[in-house]
């Protein structure tokens, strides 16, 4: 077997949904597995892969035993090669898994490989490439300015050497995440990834950010931007410094500083005006249901609109990759998106890489 793709859920059913069509839709040539292992959701997530992708494999935790150890739980059984890990709030493209195991085939000293990730409004994730957080970068980044956290000097759509890659999709040989000893389970939430591409690194690895392929992140579906974010973020930088490095005084303090700022200023944010929405579905096979409920305007590609329009992609209709596409070619305009999954009676979606996803049915 080629691949074990790699899905922890936790209380994101309808992304679950949608992620899975697309995942089964790019391994549809490739020797490979699917699994899914849940941390206690009780949103039916689990009821749904068991009716809907019964060749899937599932795990179901009896409680939320967090992202380092369910992910490694998972590996544990995994048969693939090479293993992807892939958040469950993510679109891949049919192209993706075919593009990037070819790509590491070609490697000699192959770590970790990362991808080009966007957000639901199709603007780019910045994050999807990392530098290592050294203390005066982490401090910078609580504080606000992030420009030397990212590998800002790799292009978007270049395939470079990096330092750090995030969790939401890292794929890398099976034999190395044993070697590295899997996530380490000191992390709950935030910093495995970073403590995983630094292990890779130190054990004389290339990590690689390859910009050939996209892929869809609802960030906002897993990462809050507010204090308990920095918090946490905060807590995991202390864990990954005791690890490394020595601990630091000089970023204790300026973590502490930073939250207590982030705190005092958030309430006094100006709200953006609340811009109405035209909805427009892409589509060329309309689904009766949502027109009658939305009334949207049919078209059959996004270059037909200008701004302010809710763009409705379905997937029924439409490639993932040309979902992606269209969202990209689109994200200068003042619109918003949603997809409608194959065969489903919701649409969903985020408008940025921090609101919380939209699921609406009909």
């Amino acid at each position: 077997m080629k691949l074990s793709v790699v899905i922890l859920n936790y209380n994101v059913r309808y992304f679950l949904e949608l992620c899975l069509q697309s995942v089964e839709a790019s391994l549809e040539n490739i020797p490979s597995e699917i699994i899914v292992i849940d941390n206690d959701s009780k949103d039916g997530s689990c009821t749904m892969v068991k009716e809907k992708f019964p060749s899937v494999v599932l795990i179901e935790n009896n409680s939320n035993i967090g992202f380092s150890k369910a992910n490694n739980q998972a590996v544990q059984v995994a048969k693939g090669e090479y293993v992807c890990i892939l958040n469950p709030d993510t679109v891949v493209a049919e192209d993706t898994f075919e593009s990037i195991l070819d790509f590491a085939e070609k490697q000699t000293n192959l770590g970790v490989i990362g991808c080009r990730l966007i957000d639901g409004s199709g603007k780019y994730l910045p994050e999807s490439k990392r530098n290592i957080p050294l203390v005066d970068i982490a401090i910078k980044k609580v504080l606000g300015n992030s420009q030397h956290y990212y590998a800002n000097h790799i292009m978007e759509y270049e395939t470079a050497r990096v330092e750090v890659l995030v969790g939401a999709f890292m794929v890398l040989k099976r034999s190395l995440y044993k070697s590295l000893e899997g996530f380490d389970e000191d992390y709950f939430m935030y910093g495995e990834d970073i403590d995983f591409s630094f292990k890779s690194l130190k054990k004389g690895y290339d990590n690689y950010y390859y910009g050939g392929t996209t892929v869809i992140h609802y960030k906002g579906e897993s990462t809050r931007r507010n204090a308990i974010y920095f918090k946490r973020f905060y807590g995991a930088m202390q864990i990954f410094y005791k690890k490394h490095f020595k601990s630091n005084v000089l970023f204790d303090l300026g973590v502490f500083f930073g939250i207590k700022l982030f705190t005092l200023i958030k309430p006094f944010k100006q709200h953006q005006p609340e811009i109405k929405f035209k909805p427009v579905l892409v589509s060329t096979n309309s689904n009766a249901q949502l027109v009658e409920k939305l009334n949207p305007k049919i078209i059959s590609s996004v270059d037909e609109i200008d701004s302010n329009f809710e763009i409705i992609l379905d997937a029924s209709s439409l490639s993932f990759k040309s979902i992606i596409d269209q969202m990209q070619a689109s994200n200068t305009k003042q619109s918003i998106f949603k997809i409608q999954p194959k065969n489903c009676n919701y649409i969903l979606g985020s408008n940025s890489a921090d609101s919380v996803g939209d699921v609406i049915q009909f």
